[in-house]
């Protein structure tokens, strides 16, 4: 039976291969082609390639996806919107997440979440199980870490000595937590596995790694074990930072580099780090990505730095960030995907193919759906070794764009569920039943512009982009 399904896929794929124009991209000497991975998602926040090969990601209203990186199926694994603070709509939700290290033994996934008790906002550093299809037995880590309606943090990395570490932000306090070292705001945290303080901390009794951050959003560990941090500030000097243990930062005191007078005493009373880079007017600076594989020969052992853009915009982009061979400097900076206009949150990795993945927030802050995930591919790079995935839910549209009719092919699955079309804006503007695994689509009646398809079964949600011409 399962051969004879193979088999049926293989032939749908094969038919379905004209998926219409693509758009692509050139760095240097390669060249990225660009595709729509999943379409209509609400504010993803992380975004991470699992150690079962399949892309998880958080969105800020309250769920946690799971999202085959070959189809763009996914599935909701967690779900706590009815908890999560404005339903997502301003910076509280649910944000961080990491997996356990030893994730054949002990598949645990990290998470960091707001919520609220009467009016006042609190962080929370959670464990769940996974049981192969949910995430279950919440346990929590650590509680009450005060939160806000701005500057939470909450980032999540495990470093190689097995360690979590967790972003904080000052919550817009003026920096007034940052500076108590005891206090777990305007931190970078660093938690045993299991939550408790690790003895080798810069005090054994506390959780504080580093301090005197305002609120860094980005975690990713560089070369040599490098840990790099990208931090947001107030109205210039955004950073790029190298965490060391037991450094103070500097916030509110300093912003930037220690280059005025109250800053430099400052700075020499209390040993403070200065960042590798800063950018002012702030660009905002978000989600970190150390690229180490031969598919993008150009971005090796770069840091991919995702960038929101500031209040008014303007600066959304991706950075590319040339290090020092030693990791210790920036040797250059460029940028990418601005023409999006749209805010960039967060990246990810595929390690077979050194595909790119890029999740969006939107075009202002703080950000509104529906968004995208899109996916960056040298199609001439051949791997290795490829992530072994079934396909066991497709749908393929073509041509794209087009004018009046486009055709779509699905699976088994689909047949007989519905097929929903919403424009960019997300406002749905047709529904129909699938009735057989190839149909044609009438967009005759559709204005021009960009639109996404969208179907769901027991075995996910599967989405498309296109355009009507």
């Amino acid at each position: 039976m399962k051969r004879g399904l193979n088999l049926i896929l293989a032939v749908f794929l094969l038919s379905c291969s004209n998926s219409g124009k693509s758009q692509t991209w050139t760095v240097g000497n390669t060249t990225l082609t660009e595709s729509d991975l999943v379409t209509g998602i609400t504010l993803p926040w992380e975004i991470l390639w699992g150690p079962d090969d399949y892309i998880w990601c958080t969105t800020r209203p309250g769920l946690v996806l799971r999202i085959n990186p070959a189809t763009g199926n996914f599935t909701t694994v967690f779900s706590i919107t009815s908890i999560v603070p404005s339903s997502g709509g301003g910076e509280p939700g649910l944000l961080g997440m990491a997996m356990h290290p030893d994730w054949a033994n002990t598949p645990k996934v990290y998470l960091v979440y707001n919520y609220k008790v009467g009016f006042t906002v609190y962080e929370r550093l959670v464990v769940c199980d996974w049981d192969g299809t949910n995430l279950i037995n919440e346990t929590t880590l650590i509680d009450e870490i005060h939160g806000g309606n701005i500057h939470n943090g909450s980032r999540l990395m495990i470093t190689p000595d097995n360690k979590i570490l967790m972003s904080t932000g000052d919550i817009d306090n003026s920096g007034y937590y940052s500076q108590i070292f005891e206090d777990t705001n305007g931190k970078i945290l660093r938690i045993n596995l299991d939550g408790s303080i690790p003895a080798d901390n810069p005090d054994p009794t506390a959780y504080t790694y580093s301090w005197g951050h305002r609120n860094p959003q980005g975690l990713c560990l560089g070369p040599n074990g490098i840990i790099y941090s990208s931090e947001h500030g107030a109205n210039s000097s955004d950073e790029f930072n190298i965490i060391e243990a037991g450094r103070n930062y500097g916030w509110p005191n300093v912003q930037g580099a220690c280059n005025t007078g109250a800053e430099q005493t400052f700075c020499d009373a209390n040993d403070v780090k200065e960042p590798l880079k800063e950018w002012t007017p702030c660009i905002a600076v978000n989600g970190l990505e150390y690229y180490t594989h031969p598919a993008i020969p150009e971005w090796q052992g770069c840091v991919l730095m995702a960038v929101l853009g500031g209040l008014g915009g303007n600066y959304e982009r991706m950075t590319v960030l040339h290090l020092s061979d030693d990791g210790l400097s920036v040797t250059s900076e460029e940028s990418f995907f601005s023409s999006f206009n749209l805010r960039i949150r967060d990246l990810c990795v595929n390690p077979y193919n050194g595909t790119l993945y890029v999740a969006f927030n939107g075009s202002t802050y703080p950000g509104a759906g529906p968004n995208k995930i899109k996916e960056f591919t040298n199609l001439d790079f051949v791997s290795v070794q490829e992530a072994n995935k079934e396909v066991v839910q497709d749908m393929k549209l073509y041509p794209n764009p087009a004018e009046t009719i486009t055709f779509i092919e699905v699976t088994e699955s689909l047949v007989g569920e519905k097929l929903q079309v919403y424009g960019a804006d997300g406002v749905l503007v047709k529904e129909i039943k699938i009735t057989s695994n190839s149909f044609s689509l009438d967009i005759s009646d559709l204005t021009m512009g960009n639109y996404f398809v969208s179907a769901s079964s027991s075995l996910g949600t599967i989405t498309r982009a296109f355009r009507k011409d």
